[in-house]
């Protein structure tokens, strides 16, 4: 049971990544945090915590809000399944597991992002995905 938590927490932060990216396009990065930042904390603890990065956000695009906030929902439930499977396996077996999320992010940034698959990501990712077979099973 621990590694359905565990795969669902590596897709939420793989979806993290790639909507991150999509939502900071032309933004300042440490606002593009703080922003990200309260949504995974209204999801998690209901603590907002900014970076005073604030005077950029009258430049944000639908586009913009749409991704990070897609992204804090993504990361948010990510850490919730993630300490679920923590409670319920080994940290030994979900932690690994967790890192499923960077074969997901390298297929989704392929799929969504259009960036390049290198042989040496490919190798990576299968070798990842290998590993997390043998954790799981």
């Amino acid at each position: 049971m621990w590694w359905i938590y565990a795969l669902l927490s590596a897709l939420f932060a793989a979806l993290t990544a790639i909507f991150a990216k999509i939502g900071i396009k032309g933004v300042d990065t440490d606002l593009a945090t703080a922003i990200r930042t309260v949504i995974i904390l209204i999801l998690a603890w209901g603590i907002v915590l900014f970076r005073g990065s604030a005077q950029g956000i009258t430049g944000l695009t639908k586009i913009n809000w749409t991704f990070l906030i897609l992204s804090g929902c993504a990361t948010g439930l990510s850490w919730i399944c993630y300490f679920r499977a923590l409670q319920i396996g080994k940290v030994s077996q979900v932690a690994p597991v967790d890192k499923l999320s960077v074969a997901l992010a390298i297929a989704l940034s392929v799929i969504f992002l259009g960036e390049p698959l290198t042989l040496k990501n490919a190798i990576g990712a299968i070798l990842i995905i290998g590993g997390t077979l043998v954790l799981i099973f």
